[in-house]
């Protein structure tokens, strides 16, 4: 059972709160014996992560505001490295360095990681480094998705320390186009078998033809 992201989240103001609206006990019953040790990522948070084609991750800078910022690529461009490690490249885009600046002065991350279809969530918590393409070409270009056309700037490498799965309660289903285009697949097809039977049904030089000498 993962223990570390609520021991790392759950500091005194929010256990104060926990217990003004009745929901300490129970939360402290989950996390009897967490001593700070990182929640062990499993086969399940690690075949998640291989599937998402997007995720959130949150720094903050120094003067203390949060910055959220949006990472997309092919499903599977976040990669497991090792342990508790994972990584993806950073791509070329508006060269704000928002993230890349934040992280040199404060290395913590939030990752939010979503399944939209199947209404799940994965909170991830750890500590980043980012390593630029001219330092380590080898290290940025191996998390490159082969055959993405996108231009890698530097590399992103975050221990997860903790993780947490959230409720479905609240999140709307939505579907990517490969994914609607999947669902709608075998329909199309059916749909074009009809209307090849029923074009050949009237291409029969046995069906009557109507006073304007179309087939009926």
């Amino acid at each position: 059972m993962a223990q570390n992201y609520r021991h790392t989240m759950f500091n005194d103001a929010v256990k104060a709160l926990q217990l003004r609206h009745g929901s300490r006990a129970s939360y402290a019953k989950l996390d009897a014996g967490a001593d700070g040790t990182p929640d062990a990522l499993t086969a399940k948070e690690l075949d998640y992560i291989a599937l998402r084609d997007s995720f959130y991750m949150a720094s903050v800078n120094a003067d203390g505001w949060p910055y959220m910022q949006h990472r997309g690529g092919p499903a599977g461009f976040l990669r497991h490295i090792a342990g508790n490690r994972i990584g993806f490249a950073d791509y070329r885009g508006n060269r704000q360095y928002i993230s890349t600046a934040n992280l040199a002065d404060n290395d913590r991350v939030s990752l939010f990681l979503m399944d939209y279809p199947n209404r799940d969530r994965l909170k991830l918590v750890g500590h980043a480094v980012s390593v630029e393409l001219a330092d380590d070409p080898a290290a940025v270009t191996a998390l490159m998705p082969e055959g993405y056309r996108a231009t890698p700037e530097r590399a992103f490498f975050i221990d997860v320390i903790g993780w947490e799965w959230n409720c479905s309660q609240h999140i709307t289903p939505r579907f990517t186009e490969a994914e609607i285009s999947a669902a709608v697949r075998p329909m199309a097809a059916e749909i074009n078998q009809l209307r090849a039977e029923v074009a050949a049904l009237r291409a029969r030089p046995d069906q009557p033809k109507n006073s304007e000498g179309n087939r009926r």
